[in-house]
């Protein structure tokens, strides 16, 4: 069966929208926002990456809106997993980061648009149907992150401040609970961080991080 089969015949070019974040409040938002525009169908909803990942192969929907930092999986692990079980669906990022580190990564994993939490409900509808037509769109916050990167030649110069508080305690030696411990942040938020640390320093482990980051002075040498 075509994907496109459950569309009405009185909405032939009928979007069908699947929404991915873990507050509810924000879920309930986009599925009266996607309610009240006619070639716009909610087809189903998610609060967080694995149920996004055992539920969107079914549907497959025309379009994801995924948020980016969820428990049991994120955002961006979930899209990876998504791609092969669902080809034709197009992954647009609504979330409320910005770091650079985030909209590489988003990119990289499969998404064709990143807008944040401030846009509005006109600029999220244009969005999706741009998206849906075979168009990227890039925020203004997006585009500005990526032209900051571009911008800054040396290591770590992207890394943000609770980025660089996580690279100082991994310099100690302190393990992903020890940094939760201490930070008084979930273990998966710490895992979340790492991975943005790694993918910014161009690292594949810790300990290449750590040899990065006192190379070039980005914690102290204790």
């Amino acid at each position: 069966m075509n994907k496109n089969d459950h569309k009405s015949d009185a909405h032939p070019a009928r979007v069908s929208v699947f929404i991915v974040d873990d507050h509810p409040m924000i879920r309930a938002g986009l599925v009266g926002m996607i309610a009240g525009e006619s070639d716009f169908l909610c087809v189903g909803e998610a609060g967080h990456g694995a149920d996004a990942v055992r539920m969107i192969p079914t549907l497959q929907p025309d379009i994801v809106l995924m948020d980016l930092l969820m428990p049991q999986m994120d955002g961006i692990e979930a899209i990876r997993q998504l791609r092969p079980l669902a080809p034709q669906t197009r992954f647009l990022i609504l979330t409320s980061l910005t770091e650079p580190g985030e909209v590489q990564r988003a990119l990289a994993a499969g998404a064709v648009g990143y807008l944040t939490k401030t846009a509005s409900a006109h600029e999220l509808v244009n969005t999706i149907r741009a998206a849906f037509s075979g168009r990227r769109v890039l925020s203004p916050e997006a585009t500005e992150a990526l032209i900051s990167v571009s911008q800054h030649a040396a290591p770590g110069a992207d890394l943000t401040q609770r980025e660089r508080e996580l690279l100082a305690l991994m310099a100690r030696g302190l393990s992903n609970q020890d940094i939760s411990d201490q930070l008084h942040i979930a273990l998966p938020t710490v895992k979340f961080h790492i991975t943005n640390i790694l993918s910014k320093l161009g690292v594949s482990n810790r300990t290449e991080a750590v040899l990065v980051a006192l190379r070039h002075k980005l914690v102290p040498a204790n």
